[in-house]
C-alpha cells in the first residue's frame, strides 16, 4: 500500500499500529460513508417506506460483498453483529441431546468457552477438548483432531485461525476428517468454524471446504466498523439448524401479517433492525482492499510483513517467538525471557506502539496487515530492544 493509500486511515498517522486481531482501523472512506448514510436516513425519515427499500438493498448488497470475499453465495450469508453471535448460532441452532458429544480445540475464545459450557449445563452434553496448540510447529493438528471424534461426536468447534498463536488450521482437511466418521445421528459431524482471525486474512473459498458453519466480524483485518459481522450456513447443514434468535428479518408473513415459517436461506438467522449505515461502511472497507489487490495478493504480503517481525525478533536474544518457522497469517505472538509481558505491552503504548497481552499461552502479540509498513516493523523492534535494555 502506498504512503497515499495508508493517509486514508486516521489511525496510521500517528501511531505504530499492530491490534489488527483485535479491531482494524477504519479508513476515511468507510467513515465518510457511515456518516452520509446517518444523515440521509434522516432526511428521508428513518421509518418510512424509501428508508425500508433502502436498508432491503443494503443489506442485500452487503451480502453479496461478503459471500465475494468468502467464496460462497449471498443465500448462504447471515448479517450479524460479531462473531459470538455468529457462533451462538450454530451452538445454540443445534438439538442436542443429553449424552451428545462435542469436540473443541484447546485454543477457543474465552466466549465460545463459556458458551459450550452453558450448553453442558443445560442439555447434558459431553465435551471433549483437543490439544491443538502443541501442533503449533509440527502437521498434524488433522491427525490430532481426527484422534479426538467419535460416533457420538455432533459438531466440532475450532477456530480457522487461531487466535493466540497464529495457527492456520487446514480447514478442508479437518471436514474431510469429520465426513469419514459414521454417527448415530443419520447426518455427519458437523463443523463451527470461529473465523475472527481468517476474514480478511485469507483467501477463502468457504464452498470448497465444506464447512458447516463460520462466524465472522467485519471490525478486524477487514477494517470495517464495529457491530457488523455474518454467519455463513452451508445449504445442506441449514435444514437441521433451528434459529435461536429470531425477528422479522428472518420470517415469512400471511397477508395479515402472521407468521409462517422461516426465510428459504440465511436470512433466517437474522433478526430486526439494525444499524444499516454500518453495513454501506463495511462494503467501503472491502472495496478498498479489493483497490489493493486481489485476496491472494494481500495474504502474500501480509505473510512476507509477518515474517520480517518474525525474523527481527529472532534476532534478539531475549525474545522466542512460538513459532519455529515463519507465520502463516499476520499473527505474531512471542515471549520474554523475563515474562514481563503487561510491562512491555505498557511501555510500548507509552511510546506509540500498539500490541497486546494474551494470558494463554502468557505472550505478547503483534498484529501486521498487508500495509503495515517497514517502518513500523522496525519501530516495534527498536523499542523492543529498548524495553529489555533497561528492564
Amino acid at each position: 500500500m502506498s504512503q497515499q493509500q495508508r493517509q486514508q486511515f486516521p489511525a496510521l498517522a500517528n501511531k505504530t499500529y499492530l491490534n489488527y486481531g483485535g479491531q482494524g482501523p477504519l479508513s476515511r472512506p468507510a467513515l465518510d460513508a457511515i456518516a452520509q448514510a446517518y444523515e440521509w436516513v434522516q432526511q428521508i425519515g428513518p421509518f418510512s417506506a424509501q428508508a425500508n427499500a433502502w436498508a432491503q438493498d443494503c443489506a442485500r448488497e452487503t451480502r453479496e460483498a461478503i459471500a465475494q470475499e468468502l467464496g460462497v453465495t449471498p443465500d448462504t450469508i447471515a448479517l450479524t453483529e460479531d462473531v459470538t453471535v455468529g457462533c451462538n448460532i450454530a451452538l445454540w441452532g443445534m438439538d442436542w441431546q443429553e449424552g451428545d458429544r462435542l469436540l473443541m480445540t484447546d485454543c477457543e475464545h474465552p466466549g465460545v468457552v463459556a458458551t459450550v459450557k452453558e450448553l453442558q449445563h443445560r442439555f447434558g452434553i459431553e465435551v471433549d477438548i483437543c490439544p491443538v496448540q502443541a501442533t503449533l510447529n509440527s502437521d498434524n493438528a488433522v491427525e490430532v483432531i481426527a484422534q479426538g471424534l467419535t460416533p457420538k461426536t455432533r459438531l466440532v468447534v475450532l477456530s480457522h485461525i487461531l487466535w493466540n498463536t497464529g495457527q492456520v488450521l487446514p480447514l478442508k482437511e479437518i471436514v474431510a476428517a469429520c465426513r469419514q466418521v459414521d454417527t448415530q445421528f443419520g447426518e455427519p459431524i458437523r463443523v463451527l468454524a470461529d473465523a475472527a482471525q481468517s476474514v480478511g486474512v485469507l483467501p477463502l473459498e468457504l464452498a470448497a471446504s465444506g464447512v458447516d458453519y463460520y462466524a465472522f466480524t467485519g471490525h478486524k483485518w477487514l477494517c470495517g466498523p464495529a457491530g457488523v459481522g455474518g454467519f455463513y450456513c452451508h445449504p445442506e447443514a441449514m435444514a437441521s439448524l433451528r434459529p435461536t434468535f429470531i425477528g422479522w428479518r428472518g420470517i415469512t408473513m400471511d397477508g395479515s401479517g402472521n407468521p409462517t415459517g422461516w426465510k428459504p436461506d440465511a436470512q433466517r438467522y437474522e433478526i430486526a433492525t439494525s444499524a444499516y449505515p454500518l453495513y454501506v461502511g463495511l462494503r467501503e472497507a472491502i472495496a478498498l482492499h479489493r483497490g489493493w489487490g486481489t485476496a491472494k495478493e494481500r495474504y502474500q504480503q501480509i505473510c512476507r510483513n509477518s515474517e520480517r517481525l518474525w525474523q527481527g525478533l529472532g534476532e534478539i536474544p531475549q525474545v522466542t517467538c512460538l513459532r519455529t518457522a515463519p507465520p502463516e497469517a499476520g499473527l505474531v505472538s512471542f515471549v520474554l525471557e523475563s515474562g514481563e509481558h503487561k510491562g512491555l505491552v505498557q511501555f510500548l503504548q507509552e511510546q506509540g506502539v500498539m500490541v497486546r497481552t494474551l494470558l494463554d499461552p502468557s505472550c505478547v502479540r503483534a498484529c501486521v496487515h498487508y500495509f503495515s509498513d517497514e517502518g513500523e516493523i522496525e519501530e516495534v523492534l527498536r523499542q523492543i530492544r529498548r524495553f529489555i535494555e533497561v528492564n
